[in-house]
């Protein structure tokens, strides 16, 4: 009766003793910053037909890109095949293998085992003694009473969906990457085209101008201004053939693989059609994009690492206990119960001011924590009213670039035939071609980056952070 009475003592002090652990948390109450920001964007204009329109969170990448099916399937091989995409998803495997293991040493483990031990007596009678054990045995569980070990794993816990936010981070900017890549690619393939009339077309010049020079219709001048012109053209040729496959490679570094046959035809870049997206408001789009998230969670894990440093000046309970049986003959060795129980307490006492200076570089990296999200902050602040300025004033550069282009064609025209009667001298043919492939360079590029100030919005706005939430959970 004794020895039931003591066992059950035991064990109740033991259950005790682990309802105790983690009644204390000596870390900061987080609360989240205030957004050093304004409250609205500098340009927020939203067009009329966006008014409806869902947030950029909510629309998912596949119906932004709704209208060119070669993007769409560009992205989709990106997803499947892109490197720097795998090893993200990678690391989110590891943060949570990681915070598993912080979390399981908030919980006892126990075993079970046999052993058994002989050795020969003591008095000299040369008798062999043995002893044989069986049962469960829990070795140094250390009771959380100041909260160390459950702050270590909600730290933990903050970097592992830091790493799943960096991951879906990563996503977005990958499939914002493909898009723009696309649009270059595409950029420089009608720029090659370009390049190549304007050669076809200077090759033609020179052509009538050295026929005007042996027949004495034509100086000297104007023969060396037609080869000059042919010259400039052929070097124009070989830089945009150069551009066109360096913007080839770009893409196919972010696809992870070589530009496979079959893919759907590239639309032009002037009947490219994005579809337009609310800005929303500063505290909405914010909270939506994974970038931001990611340093608010990296804050949260140094908050919490703040509670563990604190813990460690405290004293450290363990215990360990064992429950079985016990027997000198191993025929018997499930007769006997035998049980056993201990506890040690480690209070610190000098340590050289090691435990005030991890809490002071605890704090530190909290303060590190709160720049870096605050600047995190500004930063998606910025880029979003950066593409709202553009959206804002694109349109009407690329109306004025059209008309430009326009008139400098019509001047080529009318200076081509007075040339072609005589009229016209070869600097003003050589200087209405330059000015009408300049016109139309600038009207490719207006293009491109109107295209492309759509993409950035899309992402910086958050686009699809929704979806990929949904998918990643």
């Amino acid at each position: 009766m004794n020895k039931s009475y003591k066992t059950f003592s035991s064990l109740s002090a033991l259950a005790a003793a682990l309802l105790l652990a983690g009644c204390a948390n000596l870390a900061p109450e987080y609360q989240r910053p205030a957004a050093p920001v304004a409250g609205d964007w500098p340009s927020a204009a939203t067009p009329a037909e966006a008014a409806q329109a869902p947030q950029a969170a909510e629309l998912p990448w596949q119906q932004f890109y709704a209208g060119d099916a070669r993007v769409r399937a560009l992205i989709e091989l990106a997803l499947q095949n892109n490197r720097d995409l795998r090893v993200a998803l990678l690391n989110v495997d590891k943060a949570r293998a990681q915070y598993r293991i912080s979390d399981a040493a908030r919980w006892p483990t126990v075993g079970v085992g046999l052993s058994g031990q002989r050795s020969p007596a003591s008095n000299g009678s040369g008798n062999i003694n043995s002893v044989y054990q069986a049962g469960l045995q829990l070795t140094a569980y250390e009771l959380d009473l100041f909260g160390k070990l459950k702050n270590n794993s909600e730290s933990a816990l903050a970097s592992y969906l830091a790493t799943a936010e960096g991951q879906r981070a990563a996503r977005l900017s990958l499939v914002a990457g493909v898009a723009a890549a696309q649009l270059n690619l595409q950029a420089a393939e009608e720029l090659l085209t370009l390049s190549r009339q304007t050669l076809a077309t200077r090759e033609g010049s020179l052509k009538l101008s050295r026929t005007k020079f042996d027949v004495g219709a034509a100086s000297q001048l104007d023969l060396s201004s037609a080869e000059s012109a042919a010259g400039a053209a052929r070097a124009s040729l070989a830089a945009a053939q150069r551009a066109r496959d360096e913007a080839e490679n770009a893409l196919v570094l972010l696809l992870g693989q070589p530009l496979p046959a079959g893919l759907p035809a590239a639309q032009p870049l002037q009947a490219l059609q994005l579809p337009q997206v609310p800005a929303g408001l500063p505290s909405e789009v914010l909270v939506s994009r994974p970038d931001v998230l990611q340093a608010e969670q990296q804050l949260r894990a140094a908050n919490a690492n703040i509670g563990a440093a604190r813990a460690a000046v405290f004293p450290s309970i363990t215990l360990t206990a064992s429950a079985g049986t016990a027997s000198t003959q191993l025929s018997d060795l499930f007769r006997n119960s035998a049980w056993s129980f201990a506890s040690q307490i480690l209070m610190p006492i000098f340590d050289a001011g090691r435990n005030q200076a991890n809490i002071e570089v605890a704090k530190a990296n909290q303060g590190i924590a709160l720049a870096q999200y605050e600047k995190t902050v500004q930063t998606a602040f910025r880029e979003v009213a950066d593409a709202l300025a553009g959206l804002a004033t694109l349109d009407e550069q690329l109306s004025g670039q059209e008309q430009q282009a326009r008139a400098e064609a019509q001047r080529l025209a009318l200076v081509e035939l007075r040339f072609g009667n005589g009229v016209s001298n070869s600097l003003e043919l050589l200087d209405a071609q330059r000015a009408s492939y300049a016109a139309q360079q600038a009207l490719l590029q207006v293009r491109l980056a109107k295209a492309l100030n759509r993409v950035q919005l899309y992402k910086v706005l958050g686009g699809g952070a929704a979806d990929t939430a949904k998918s990643s959970s």
